[in-house]
């Protein structure tokens, strides 16, 4: 059975630059694990860009190839839709941040487990490493 997973931010940018080694075992692992199909959301290469234009987020190849990146790797890009941005996640995450909300939302609606490094997204129900 195809478990479907949800790259965070900071797993796809760990990915795409070949940054294995920041992330932990247990997230390389769902990662790698052939029988997931991996996910990248629209709202996180909008998060991308949005800190690259600001100078707070250098990137090897630049912004312009990960969309090739993730298609190289397999990910399979995720729009934004209405019910992402109406989706009420329970339980309530501890973040404010509305791309990490968005993110879960994604994951509900679209019956997703995250893979996440964030501490306030990592013990979250929606999380790929939650109990």
């Amino acid at each position: 059975m195809i478990m479907a997973r949800l790259l965070d931010t900071r797993i796809f940018i760990a990915l795409v630059e070949e940054r294995f080694e920041d992330l932990p075992s247990m997230v390389r692992q769902e990662v790698e694990d052939s029988g997931h199909a991996l996910y990248l959301s629209i709202a996180s290469l909008w998060e991308i860009a949005i800190k690259w234009q600001l100078g707070k987020l250098p990137l090897k190849s630049g912004i312009y190839d990960l969309t090739n990146a993730a298609k190289r790797a397999g990910i399979t890009r995720l729009a934004i839709n209405e019910y992402h941005a109406l989706a009420d996640v329970d339980p309530e995450p501890p973040t404010r941040d509305p791309f990490d909300r968005l993110l879960l939302a994604q994951c509900l609606v679209e019956n997703l487990k995250l893979i996440t490094i964030d501490t306030a997204l990592i013990d979250h129900p929606l999380s790929a490493t939650a109990n």
